[in-house]
């Protein structure tokens, strides 16, 4: 059943970030809100396994200027688990959400594998999306590199569903330093939010990815779709090669930004320069209809 209900009393929300943001739940998801509703809006979309916390060091640059949305997609965060994790559940929900707020056009952004829903997005529903921002979005199944060991034994059989429950801070945050080639600030709050995911609703929504992955490359997808486009990828990504960046140039006037010495999570590892390619990226041009 959608859920469309508001629950404006942040301070049930967990999370000191949220204690100036609207924060409700619209199609299964926790939806949070900061900066001023008249300003263009940005909707912000985290990878797997994460949630919308993972955007909190660059908000107060964001939502300065922007109608910033952040969605913990379902399963994720304070959202419950869903039927589907398909890619096309994702981006329908996601645009059933930005009708319910009378968004006509926003600048999307999706980090990892929330650019997969951000293009699933545009696919859907182009007039939604005047640009997008893929950050450290592989490209194709075959850019995937070897996974950090850590992650190969979280994420995977035998030892996955055996481990990940038992999860302690100091394993998760190592988790995610694994993908990081900074030191990077992992904060309890954002801890607390990654262990509320499963290890069930975890592979389910890997497999949901890969499969949308495989179906078609993203730069394919986008090529057609006439919406600007800014991609940043990490210069040390240790999970995506940096160098199949370059297959976004098959996207008519695409941009590709490298961040040197930057891993597979910029919001956390280079916040502020991350967020200036963002807004840079949302004062340009729009698609043309």
């Amino acid at each position: 059943m959608t859920d469309t209900g508001t629950n404006t009393d942040t301070t049930n929300s967990g999370t000191h970030a949220e204690r100036d943001a609207h924060v409700h739940t619209a199609h299964g998801m926790h939806v949070v809100q900061d900066g001023p509703r008249q300003a263009p809006p940005l909707l912000l979309i985290h990878g797997s396994g994460v949630a919308g916390i993972s955007w909190q060091a660059m908000i107060p640059a964001l939502a300065a200027r922007h109608h910033v949305i952040r969605v913990d997609l379902p399963g994720c965060g304070h959202s419950p688990p869903a039927d589907s994790y398909e890619v096309t559940d994702q981006a329908r929900r996601l645009a059933d959400l930005l009708d319910d707020l009378g968004i006509s056009s926003a600048t999307v952004v999706g980090h990892s594998s929330g650019g997969y829903a951000a293009t699933a997005l545009a696919e859907r529903r182009p007039d939604l999306v005047g640009r997008i921002v893929l950050i450290s979005t592989g490209p194709s199944v075959d850019a995937l590199l070897p996974q950090p060991a850590v992650l190969r034994v979280l994420l995977a059989p035998p030892f996955g569903p055996l481990l990940w429950p038992r999860r302690s801070d100091a394993m998760i945050r190592k988790g995610i330093s694994a993908t990081a080639a900074r030191p990077v600030e992992i904060s309890d709050a954002a801890v607390a939010e990654l262990r509320r995911t499963t290890y069930r609703t975890f592979r389910r929504i890997i497999r949901a990815n890969t499969a949308y992955l495989r179906q078609q490359a993203v730069p394919e997808r986008l090529a057609g779709l006439g919406i600007p486009l800014l991609v940043v990828f990490g210069g040390a990504d240790p999970r995506w090669d940096p160098q199949s960046a370059r297959s976004y140039t098959a996207v008519p006037g695409s941009r590709i930004e490298m961040l040197p010495g930057v891993g597979h999570v910029p919001l956390w590892e280079a916040p502020d320069a991350t967020a200036a390619l963002v807004l840079e990226a949302a004062g340009g041009p729009t698609a043309v209809r």
